[in-house]
């Protein structure tokens, strides 16, 4: 099984809102109460484009990336597209999504780290976002991806503060707000 086209489209939501993020919005507040909004870029930076390469060919991202400030440097937004880019073009073989792939220690399979790798792109996208004061669309197929994969892993999530308790949403609302809900972020 593929996801190459979710994974692309929640690729380019991100890239989007990423490109309007502005050195003024760095100290700002996000969603994610922990960080800023300089704190959440990183992070998006790191896990969606380096990280995401990586596993494409089984390896984990490098421990000096992890305390790089990509927020810094001064052509971060066009740096991500570019390493989203190579990330995506090694997520594009199909054989990639059948192999399996070390995540701490455990044999697990590409599919399910890609699909977490969507909802990381579409939950953080959407975070910075709502932190810039930007509208965020994506695809309802890259939105039920994430869904898939929040949906089966949600309270795996929550038990290491990962994700908030739920918010209600109702059964017939966009794919997006059901995504937000089910990870305890509120769609409106």
């Amino acid at each position: 099984m593929t996801l190459h086209a979710e994974l692309a489209d929640a690729g380019e939501a991100a890239a989007l809102v990423v490109d309007n993020v502005t050195p003024a919005e760095l100290g700002d507040p996000t969603p994610c109460a922990e960080w800023d909004v300089r704190a959440l870029l990183n992070h998006v930076i790191l896990w969606t484009s380096y990280s995401l390469e990586r596993r494409a060919h089984g390896e984990s991202v490098a421990p000096e990336l992890t305390e790089r400030d990509f927020a810094a440097e001064p052509d971060f937004a066009a740096d991500y597209r570019a390493q989203l880019d190579r990330a995506l073009a090694a997520w594009a073989d199909p054989a990639v999504w059948d192999r399996e792939l070390d995540v701490m220690g455990s044999a697990t399979p590409a599919a399910d780290v890609g699909a977490l790798l969507i909802a990381e792109l579409v939950l953080h996208g959407w975070d910075l976002a709502t932190a810039t004061g930007q509208d965020y669309a994506v695809s309802d197929r890259a939105a039920a991806a994430a869904l898939g994969a929040v949906e089966a892993n949600a309270e795996l999530f929550r038990q290491y503060n990962g994700f908030a308790d739920a918010v209600p949403v109702a059964a017939d609302a966009p794919v997006l707000d059901r995504v937000l809900g089910l990870s305890g972020r509120k769609p409106a």
